[in-house]
């Protein structure tokens, strides 16, 4: 929407006169249609079946990074997916002139303020709980699911019919609408890929308020266009997840390793072994120091020493996660499988620790962690993270820097490192991927202690990220930054490479007034002088 056209007609320049004073005056009136603290008021006459909060706005404002905080003059509490389509074709409507945007906020768990909105509208897509989630049993079972529902109420209620989601993310604390935005990474991604390649339909609102359904055969580029689309194209309102058959127990395996090359060696043999684990990661090991170190680690073997406890004495020792889906009438089946996949392995012979725990147990791991960091007071901290996909054929020489070199004492918290199948993902999807058929994980969980000059201060983090990503780039490692974070549409370009034209046009078409997640600093709202 922009200034109306001039039309010159000689007899007609007092009728384009006062046409042009009554559009003149009709933004005047717009932008003094503002209540004092800057909100339109107009916002308050829509007509929901949830509510605006004016005052209550101060959450939203923050996030799992605990690094910014952007305040929006409201925060809408839908109760339907009307609620939100209202609410978005209303600032469509009111066109360029208008400063709002919104951020669609799950559980809150992004780092760099990606679901905050300056000065806007930040949709609590928990407070959407209409339609009620729904699960289907039948040769190809499937939930249709809330975009603000929480992975951990869809393993709970899937498993009523046991049944339960293919992929996870290592914390299932977290939106289904939020994960699927950006991809949704576990162990189980190199035999199922990420969440988005396991999603069948989605129920999408676009930056204009449309209310739309679509899939890989119905409004296909929309579909592909907001898996991974970092919330640009659309807010996710529901969400079709593919479900399996769930087990009840898992054999939790930890292997360590002193070497490199024969660590990420097994890693990828088991990858791509027809008989394998169901869960595969590794981490590495770095002279641990303290609870915030180690946060990540809640596995109790039967054996009272922890793989954790190990000191490396001036070494890195890496540590291979495993895990084996059963049920109790085939445990002896199970036990012979995980001793034959285990002989194949060159692991440090006496590092063999196994424990047994329910099948929610191991996928609800690091919540054991969250609650006991929660009760020290230190879960809300900044948590600087650094997410990396690294190809295959680069990760020696990222390992050799980086683990030899930038990160020389100790680590600031768990360091992921575990190889995915490229041809499990799929490539029409907003995500960005290295080159090659298989990549690298590489995860640095860091948390920073308030308030700390030292090296476990945000500062010294932040420094070390940089750091490992100059690296990476004078290295010319090929390597794709996963839940991206860039300041300027320079960066952005970068990152997208010849991918970035696609991304700007879908854009164009979904979100032209660029209304949508500006926290994720990709495109701004152009704002009309008038």
């Amino acid at each position: 929407m922009g200034y109306p056209p001039v039309i010159f007609l000689r007899q007609s320049n007092i009728l384009f006169i006062r046409t042009f004073m009554i559009f003149f005056l009709s933004c005047m009136i717009l932008k003094l249609n503002l209540c004092s603290s800057g909100v339109p008021s107009s916002l308050k006459t829509l007509s929901l079946d949830g509510h605006f909060s004016f005052d209550d706005i101060h959450h939203a404002a923050r996030d799992f990074g605990n690094r910014y905080q952007f305040f929006p003059l409201a925060v809408l509490y839908p109760k339907s997916v009307t609620d939100i389509a209202t609410t978005i074709k209303h600032i469509w409507q009111m066109g360029p002139s208008s400063e709002l945007t919104v951020a669609a906020r799950g559980h809150g768990h992004s780092l760099e303020g990606q679901a905050q909105a300056h000065r806007g509208i930040v949709i609590n897509m928990e407070s959407l709980h209409r339609p009620e989630m729904q699960v289907y049993t039948g040769k190809f079972p499937y939930a249709d699911v809330s975009g603000g529902e929480l992975w951990i109420n869809v393993l709970h209620e899937s498993l009523r019919y046991g049944l339960a989601p293919k992929s996870w993310t290592d914390y299932l604390h977290l939106s289904v609408g939020g994960t699927l935005s950006n991809a949704g990474v576990s162990g189980q991604a190199f035999r199922h890929g990420p969440q988005i390649s396991n999603v069948h339909q989605l129920e999408v609102v676009t930056g204009k308020g449309e209310a739309v359904k679509c899939s890989k055969e119905q409004n296909a580029d929309l579909f592909h266009s907001v898996l991974g689309g970092l919330g640009q194209f659309g807010i996710i309102t529901k969400a079709r997840i593919s479900l399996e058959p769930a087990p009840e127990m898992v054999k939790w395996i930890r292997v360590l390793y002193s070497d490199f090359s024969t660590f990420v060696r097994d890693q990828e043999y088991l990858i791509s072994a027809e008989r394998t684990f169901d869960y595969i990661e590794g981490f590495v090991i770095i002279n641990r120091t303290g609870l915030l170190n180690n946060w990540r680690s809640s596995f109790n073997p039967k054996d009272p020493v922890q793989a954790s406890q190990f000191k490396s004495d001036g070494r890195r020792l890496f540590c291979l996660e495993l895990a084996k889906n059963f049920n109790p009438d085939k445990t002896d089946t199970i036990n012979k499988e995980i001793e034959s996949l285990l002989s194949q392995l060159n692991y440090i012979s006496s590092t063999l620790f196994l424990s047994e725990v329910t099948y929610v147990e191991f996928l609800d791991r690091v919540h054991l962690s969250e609650v006991k960091l929660r009760s020290k007071g230190l879960w809300e901290v900044p948590h600087p993270w650094l997410n990396l996909f690294v190809p295959k054929s680069k990760i020696h020489n990222f390992a050799e820097e980086v683990f030899g070199n930038i990160l020389t004492d100790t680590s600031n918290g768990p360091i992921l490192i575990y190889p995915v199948n490229k041809s499990k993902w799929d490539n029409k999807t907003s995500v960005v991927l290295p080159e090659e058929d298989i990549f690298y994980m590489v995860a640095f969980l860091s948390s920073a202690v308030p308030s700390s000059t030292g090296t476990d201060g945000l500062e010294h983090i932040l420094t070390k990220n940089k750091r490992i990503l100059d690296f990476c780039e004078t290295a010319h490692l090929g390597v794709k930054m996963y839940l991206p974070h860039y300041n300027t549409q320079e960066d952005w370009q970068a990152h997208f490479g010849l991918h970035w034209e696609i991304f700007r046009q879908r854009k164009l078409a979904y979100d032209p007034l660029a209304i949508l997640a500006p926290g994720q600093r990709i495109f701004q709202k152009a704002i009309s002088s008038l």
